[in-house]
C-alpha cells in the first residue's frame, strides 16, 4: 500500500481520506476498529484498497507481514478526554502508536501522528516545552509520553517523523464521536431542537460565555498532515490557528447560518442574549478542576516549519460546517 491511515473512520481520518481521494490517491490501508458499526459511514464514500482491523494490523505490524508504505498518517486513538481506565488509553494510544514508531523507523517510513493540546492542561503557556506541559488527564498524559518518546529519537532518525499537537477541532463526520463531538456540533443541533443554544457562565475569570478555546477547522487539520507529507520537517508541533476565540462567537456563528439559511438577518450578541437564542446555565461543579477555559496555541514552531497557510476564524470555519450540516444531516 502507497499510504495507511490509522483512525480511517474517526472524525479526522475520514476527513483525511477525502483529501487524498481529491489528490488522486486511493492505493489506501484503511485502519480502524470497527466495533462500534455505524463508523463505516465514514468509508463507505471513499476509495480505499484495503481495511484492515486495528488489532489484525498491529500483529502484522509486529510479525513485520506488511509492504512498506510511502507514509502512514496515525489518527487512530482513544479521543476521550473524560475516560477514566488509564490501562487502555496507555495501551490504546501510547503503546499502539509506540510500536508503529519502531516499525517506521526500521523500515525508513515517515511517520505524521495526532498528538493534543491535552498535554497543556489548563496552561497558561501553550508552547512547545517541557515547562509548559502538564496534561489534566490520562489522555493527555498518553499523547505527552508518546511525544517525548519521539523527543528522545528526533536526533538520530532514519525517517520523518511529525507530531501535530490539534487544538479544538470542529466539522463535518464527527457525528459517531457523541459526547465527545465538538461545541459546533452540539450548538447545531441544539438550537435545531430547542431555538436556544446553552453556554456556561462566568467562570475562570470570564463573563458569560466568554471561555476561549483555539478551534480549528478538520478542513485547516489536513492541510497541515498534507503539508508534512510533502515538505517533512521532524518535530512536535502545536496545530491550532493562534486565535482563542470565545463560546459565545461559536454559538453566534452557528446561529447566525442558521438563521441565514433561514432567509432570516444576522445577531449580535446582545441581541441573541435578550432574545434567548443563547442561554447560560451555571458552570458544572464536575469539571471544577478539569476544564480548559483558554487555549492558545504558539504556532512560531509551524510557521517555522513552512506551514503557512491562513486558517478559518471561527466565522468562517463554523458557517461552511453548519451548512455541511444543513445538507448531509
Amino acid at each position: 500500500m502507497k499510504i495507511i491511515v490509522t483512525g480511517a473512520a474517526g472524525f479526522i481520518g475520514a476527513n483525511l481520506l477525502r483529501a487524498l481521494n481529491e489528490r488522486g490517491e486511493t492505493d489506501i490501508l484503511a485502519v480502524d476498529n470497527l466495533t462500534r458499526s455505524e463508523k463505516f459511514r465514514n468509508l463507505a464514500e471513499f476509495e480505499i484498497a484495503d481495511y484492515l482491523d486495528k488489532t489484525e494490523f498491529l500483529e502484522r505490524v509486529r510479525r513485520r507481514e506488511l509492504p512498506r508504505p510511502e507514509v502512514i498518517f496515525h489518527e487512530g486513538a482513544c479521543s476521550d478526554t473524560m475516560e477514566t481506565d488509564g490501562r487502555y488509553m496507555m495501551a490504546n494510544n501510547f503503546r499502539y502508536s509506540a510500536e508503529l514508531l519502531e516499525w517506521a523507523q526500521g523500515s525508513g517510513i515517515p511517520l505524521i501522528y495526532a498528538s493534543s493540546a491535552a498535554v497543556y492542561g489548563m496552561g497558561p503557556a501553550f508552547v512547545e516545552t517541557r515547562s509548559a506541559e502538564r496534561p489534566l488527564n490520562v489522555y493527555g498524559y498518553s499523547k505527552l509520553l508518546f511525544d517525548q518518546v519521539v523527543r528522545r529519537q528526533l536526533p538520530a532518525a532514519r525517517a520523518p517523523v511529525v507530531g501535530l499537537r490539534y487544538f479544538n477541532v470542529y466539522g463535518p463526520r464527527e457525528s459517531h464521536k457523541g459526547r465527545m463531538a465538538s461545541v459546533a456540533f452540539h450548538h447545531f443541533h441544539q438550537f435545531r431542537s430547542e431555538a436556544k443554544v446553552r453556554l456556561f457562565e462566568a467562570s475562570h475569570g470570564f463573563a458569560n460565555g466568554e471561555q476561549r478555546r483555539d478551534f480549528i477547522h478538520v478542513d485547516d487539520i489536513v492541510k497541515a498532515n498534507l503539508h508534512f507529507w510533502n515538505r517533512p520537517a521532524s518535530g512536535v508541533y502545536n496545530l491550532g490557528t493562534g486565535r482563542a476565540q470565545s463560546f459565545n462567537d461559536v454559538a453566534l456563528a452557528v446561529i447566525n447560518a442558521l438563521r441565514e439559511a433561514n432567509g432570516q438577518a444576522a445577531f449580535n450578541l446582545p441581541q441573541a442574549a435578550s432574545q434567548g437564542t443563547i442561554e447560560y446555565t451555571e458552570f458544572p461543579v464536575a469539571l471544577r478542576g478539569k476544564y480548559q477555559a483558554f487555549t492558545q496555541a504558539d504556532v512560531t514552531a509551524l510557521r517555522g516549519a513552512g506551514f503557512d497557510d491562513e486558517l478559518m476564524t471561527v466565522e468562517q470555519g463554523v458557517a461552511a460546517y453548519v451548512r455541511w450540516l444543513l445538507k448531509n444531516s
